[in-house]
């Protein structure tokens, strides 16, 4: 079975079977604060290419205006709803209408901001670009508590542009050099696991 071909039964049959859940938390984040029910923001994904991630909407409308780009330990934008859905991923269940359109990936390199996206190293920019970026990976698991550690640093975008975005990367690369099927499906797994496990 192809990467795709896989990502799409999968992502089609997780929000077939997910559509109650989605529905409810659609409805919660409506009722919790104004605003739309979705968050899209511009991503890097293959090739280069920029589209608009989708996630449910975890801060105050048009947070962005607001702050900076990665969220710090106790963000004053997170909504009460948004909270909670951060806390367990709930918000990344909408990036399975991103698989279905063929931006992203069920698993792959997580999609930065142009802006980050603008210090990766030529060498290591053109091999994460090459594939698909997912909605999970490596360094998706190892840096699930990333906000937590970043609220750590004295200076926390230093630290995530220095620290982090070096280690993700690494991740990255080497996930780009092992894929496989038999790899996507215990990365899954491991996801999972992890999300359960909180």
């Amino acid at each position: 079975m192809s990467k795709r071909l896989f990502d799409l039964t999968l992502a089609g049959l997780g929000l077939l079977l997910l559509a109650p859940l989605l529905l409810l938390i659609a409805l919660a984040v409506k009722l919790d604060s104004h605003g739309p029910v979705f968050y899209r923001q511009v991503r890097v994904g293959r090739f280069g290419q920029t589209f608009r991630i989708h996630k449910f909407r975890t801060m105050t409308h048009n947070p962005a205006d607001r702050g900076p780009l990665i969220t710090v330990g106790a963000d004053t934008r997170i909504t009460r709803v948004g909270a909670v859905l951060r806390r367990t991923k709930l918000d990344e269940l909408a990036q399975l209408f991103d698989v279905l359109e063929g931006t992203m990936s069920l698993v792959g390199p997580r999609p930065e901001v142009p802006r980050y996206v603008a210090l990766y190293p030529t060498e290591v920019r053109n091999k994460v670009l090459s594939v698909r970026p997912g909605i999970t990976d490596i360094a998706s698991i190892e840096y699930r508590d990333e906000s937590t550690l970043l609220a750590q640093a004295r200076d926390p975008e230093r630290a995530y542009t220095e620290v982090i975005l070096p280690a993700k990367l690494r991740f990255a690369l080497s996930y780009v050099e092992t894929q496989s099927l038999g790899l996507d499906i215990r990365l899954i797994l491991r996801t999972l696991g992890a999300l359960l496990h909180r």
